[in-house]
């Protein structure tokens, strides 16, 4: 799958890196994802989202329209993530699960790392899902 991930500081790069082992294509970028730099998600499926960048609907829209279709945070609040305009532009969003009080920022990655492996085998995040349009309860109906 090919992603792009904005606002990227370089401890967060190296666990990517470790956690990814070249199975994504991930464009990795220190600038925050803002307006300005919206097209350098030209070409990419999916969106890693670092250090709380502000994703409103104006931002969505424009993804969107760039080719984006899923959206991973790295965090476990989704707060800076707006969900309905995600789920209005059909765009598939996960985070990371709070899972047993403590994840360590390796943890993180690994978990980002499944996200898209499961994006890209076509199956639901499960836990991770944060998606508006409830396509892990449609597919567990359709099973």
């Amino acid at each position: 799958m090919k992603a792009i991930a904005y606002n990227i500081k370089p401890d967060e790069k190296e666990w990517l890196a470790l956690a990814n082992y070249k199975k994504h294509d991930i464009t990795i970028i220190t600038n925050s994802l803002t307006i300005d730099t919206l097209s350098f998600a030209q070409g990419k499926e999916a969106l890693l989202v670092f250090n709380n960048d502000e994703l409103n609907a104006e931002m969505i829209a424009g993804l969107k329209a760039l080719g984006i279709r899923y959206i991973a945070t790295s965090s476990f609040e989704t707060h800076h993530l707006d969900l309905k305009a995600a789920g209005k532009a059909g765009m598939k969003v996960a985070n990371v699960p709070f899972i047993n009080g403590n994840q360590q920022p390796q943890a993180r990655m690994d978990q980002i790392i499944k996200n898209l492996d499961q994006w890209a085998a076509g199956k639901c995040v499960g836990k991770a899902c944060c998606c508006q349009n409830n396509c892990g309860v449609t597919k567990a109906l359709k099973s």
